[in-house]
């Protein structure tokens, strides 16, 4: 278990992972509060691919990668996950309104 030191990597190689075999993979997320570090795991009892962090401002691709695996997980491995990023993107334009002074 090694671990993957991009991001970009980590959900690159973790989505063809659950692609390759999705019946047998799992996504798991550990966080220790007292040390302040955030570890993703990718398994599917082969191939094991892990991602390390201690930034909070990485909660927010990881809500994204959640995303990405609730899509593949619900509409099945050979959805287009682009999908959802745009989606998403949406979303987060509309939240954003509202902001601010009221006139």
């Amino acid at each position: 278990m090694v671990y993957i030191e991009s991001w970009d990597e980590f959900v690159d190689k973790s989505v063809q992972l659950f692609r390759a075999n999705p019946q047998s993979s799992r996504y798991v997320m550990k966080y220790r509060h007292c040390d302040g570090k955030l570890v993703l795991k990718v398994t599917d009892n082969r191939e094991c691919l892990k991602y390390k962090t201690d930034q909070a401002q990485e909660i927010k691709r990881m809500e994204k990668l959640n995303n990405i695996f609730f899509t593949l997980m619900t509409r099945g491995p050979d959805v287009d996950i682009t999908e959802a990023s745009m989606k998403e993107q949406a979303e987060s334009q509309q939240t954003k309104k509202g902001r601010g002074r009221r006139q």
